[in-house]
């Protein structure tokens, strides 16, 4: 079954920054489309960025510039740069198998 486990929340100050990792299993990664979806206080999830089998990535508008995504398919990895980080960051992120929705536990990201 697919499995996607998150790690590299945290709390930090704003203007900092983190890197959240998510590794798979259960499927095959290496021809999956990968995302991050984030999930504020106001319960809406949204999708945060995207990274194609072959390459093409996404970002939503509030994070072009600061969010690098990229994977290692070698270690059935994705994973979140996120730099500059604002308060408004804060959001549990999760990691999604874009083609069938499958996400992991999510990881929660403080800035303050």
């Amino acid at each position: 079954h697919v499995q996607l486990v998150e790690s590299g929340g945290g709390s930090v100050q704003a203007g900092g920054s983190l890197t959240l990792s998510c590794v798979g299993s259960g499927f095959s990664f290496d021809d999956a489309d990968m995302g991050w979806y984030r999930q504020g206080s106001g319960n809406d999830c949204k999708l945060v960025s995207a990274l194609a089998s072959y390459g093409t990535t996404y970002y939503t508008d509030s994070v072009k510039g600061r969010f690098t995504i990229s994977r290692d398919n070698a270690k059935n990895t994705v994973y979140l740069q996120m730099n500059s980080l604002k308060p408004e960051d804060t959001a549990v992120y999760y990691c999604v198998v874009v083609v069938n929705g499958a996400r992991g536990q999510g990881t929660q990201v403080t800035v303050s």
